[in-house]
């Protein structure tokens, strides 16, 4: 009934606060509840948030983990040797010097064989690799330089290369062609 007051349960009806409103209190039990059901929405909508901002992180391949040639030239592992920066510098008379970096995994000295051209004229050279996991640079001294010339080879293109020594299975490694416009490369123009 309006007016009447229940202290044992803490419910009261028909009080005004100063401003005039009716107030009636909440027994405790269901303050305790609000609190619980503010939390509970407080953590539901931080882990959305989580969720919604790293979920594409939980299916998306890093892509610092997948392994990339950084520089214009490509690359191969052959047994002990690691190719590196492998690439043509060409002239228009479709004549390269073949640019790359081998490193020698092994002990002894290797003879890398690559062999080049159609079915018809293969093309052999050879270089010797340093071992013990020294860094050889082919075509940097002109001692080590190796000249390919092959009419199909085109400015642009990827011309392919066959790489081998001893036993172990060789690789086709298709290898850039580029031309001596950029500066770093102007001088192994032939």
């Amino acid at each position: 009934m309006p007016g009447q007051r229940h202290v044992r349960n803490r419910i009261t009806w028909g009080c005004r606060d100063d401003n005039g409103y009716n107030r009636v209190p909440v027994p405790a039990w269901r303050m305790i509840s609000k609190v619980r059901t503010r939390i509970a929405s407080t953590i539901a909508a931080a882990v959305v948030t989580v969720l919604t901002l790293t979920g594409c992180g939980f299916s998306t391949p890093v892509a610092t983990m997948k392994p990339y040639d950084p520089s214009d030239g490509v690359g191969a592992d052959i047994g002990d040797l690691a190719l590196r920066n492998v690439l043509l510098i060409a002239n228009d008379n479709s004549e390269a010097t073949l640019i790359m970096t081998v490193v020698n995994r092994a002990d002894d000295d290797i003879i890398l064989n690559l062999q080049y051209g159609d079915a018809n004229v293969r093309v052999n050279e050879s270089v010797t690799i340093t071992g013990g996991n020294a860094r050889t640079n082919v075509g940097d001294d002109p001692g080590t330089a190796i000249l390919v010339s092959d009419p199909t080879m085109t400015l642009g293109a990827l011309f392919p290369i066959y790489f081998e020594y001893g036993n172990v299975p060789g690789e086709v490694v298709l290898v850039p062609v580029l031309d001596g416009t950029l500066p770093e490369y102007e001088l192994y123009v032939p």
